[in-house]
C-alpha cells in the first residue's frame, strides 16, 4: 500500500513539474509580442516569428479606424482553425502583390467579444472597410484567384 501511495506521490510531483516548465516556457515566448499580453495560446505562439503574421492588428486599434473613417482590409484568422492554415500562405502574399495592407486580427486571442463587435460567424474572414463602415467581405476559404479578385473589385476599386 504505501508503494503505491508513493508512486502516486511521484507521479503527481512529475506531472506539476512538467505542467510548470510548460508554463513558463510559453510565457517566455510570449514576451514582447505584438498582442500586448502576458499569455498567449500555443498555437498563437507558434506564429510569432512566421513572417505571414507580421501586420498583426488589435481590436482596439480596429474601433480607432473604424471611428476615424478611415479605409482598410482585415484579415479575421485563428492559428487554430485549419482552413486559415490554407489559407494564410497564399492569401497574405497575393495582398502583398496586389499592393494591399491586408490587416491581421487574431480572434483566438479575444473570443468571443471581437467575433460579436464585427459580426464573425467563422474564420477565415476578409472584411474591407471604406470610410468606417464595412463595404464587403468574403467569409471561410476561398481560392487564390477569389481573393485577387476582391482586392481588384472591391479594395483597390475604392482607392
Amino acid at each position: 500500500m504505501k508503494k503505491i501511495i508513493i508512486f502516486g506521490l511521484v507521479l503527481a510531483v512529475i506531472f506539476a513539474a512538467l505542467a510548470f516548465v510548460t508554463s513558463q516556457q510559453n510565457q517566455q515566448q510570449s514576451e514582447g509580442n505584438p498582442y500586448g499580453k502576458d499569455r498567449l495560446k500555443p498555437e498563437t505562439i507558434d506564429t510569432l516569428d512566421d513572417p505571414l503574421y507580421e501586420n498583426i492588428i488589435l481590436p482596439d486599434e480596429v474601433d480607432v479606424k473604424k471611428d476615424a473613417g478611415e479605409d482598410f482590409t482585415v484579415y479575421f484568422f485563428s492559428p487554430a482553425c485549419q482552413i486559415c492554415n490554407e489559407v494564410t500562405p497564399f492569401l497574405v502574399p497575393a495582398a502583398e502583390d496586389e499592393g494591399v495592407d491586408l490587416h491581421m486580427l487574431n480572434l483566438l486571442e479575444y473570443e468571443p467579444d471581437v467575433w460579436d463587435n464585427h459580426e464573425i460567424t467563422g474564420t477565415p474572414t476578409v472584411v474591407h472597410y471604406e470610410n468606417g463602415e464595412e463595404e464587403a467581405r468574403i467569409e471561410g476559404g476561398a481560392d487564390e484567384e477569389t481573393y485577387r479578385q476582391f482586392f481588384n473589385e472591391v479594395v483597390l476599386e475604392d482607392n
